[in-house]
């Protein structure tokens, strides 16, 4: 749920904030890219994600990547950017698609999160096919973006946290958890 709410506060921001320099998206999407994939890597290591850890492994390496080229590199130009956001959404965006696919039997409305795939792919398709695009055009494009992944990774992360209460209580998918037999309740209190 970290990922989403940074991803929503990132494109806050930059809705927010219009007249953000090339400089400060720069730092600003290899900070939001760093911490993606800082993330990523630690749910690969430490086995905690629910998608296979090779895929949280190449999100997080590709994320890392992203953060390093626009923090070493910071003279880079626009469409030089362009070309790595672009490449870096093509590559969320399949892993999140293997990862609805994955998660279909595990979670109701798993299609969400391949919606979240395609989006991402679309927009770093668009984004490669078109880099001369307006730094204006696109922040807004990268502030839409992060604002509908980050809501999409926030819906995800409560699926996932309803799910994991519904194992450990006992109950199969789309079941409800059994209640406490009436009167332990009232005895506890007293």
């Amino acid at each position: 749920m970290a990922r989403g709410v940074l991803a929503i506060l990132f494109g806050l921001v930059a809705f927010l904030v219009p007249g953000i320099t090339l400089a400060s998206l720069i730092i600003v999407f290899g900070v939001w890219t760093l911490l993606d994939g800082t993330f990523a890597l630690y749910a690969a290591v430490s086995g905690q994600g629910d998608q296979k850890w090779w895929a949280l492994l190449l999100r997080g390496i590709f994320g890392i990547l992203a953060a390093g080229i626009a923090f070493f590199w910071p003279g880079i130009t626009a469409v030089a950017l362009v070309l790595v956001i672009g490449v870096w959404a093509i590559v969320s965006g399949i892993v999140e698609i293997v990862s609805a696919i994955r998660l279909r039997k595990q979670i109701q409305r798993e299609w969400l999160l391949a919606l979240a795939g395609v989006l991402s792919i679309i927009v770093g398709l668009l984004l490669v096919a078109n880099p001369a695009a307006g730094a204006l055009a696109l922040l807004w494009v990268i502030a839409a973006y992060a604002i509908a992944i980050g809501g999409m990774y926030l819906w995800l992360g409560f699926k996932l946290r309803k799910r994991q209460r519904e194992i450990e209580s006992g109950a199969r998918p789309g079941e409800r958890p059994q209640a406490p037999p009436a009167g332990r309740e009232q005895r506890a209190a007293d």
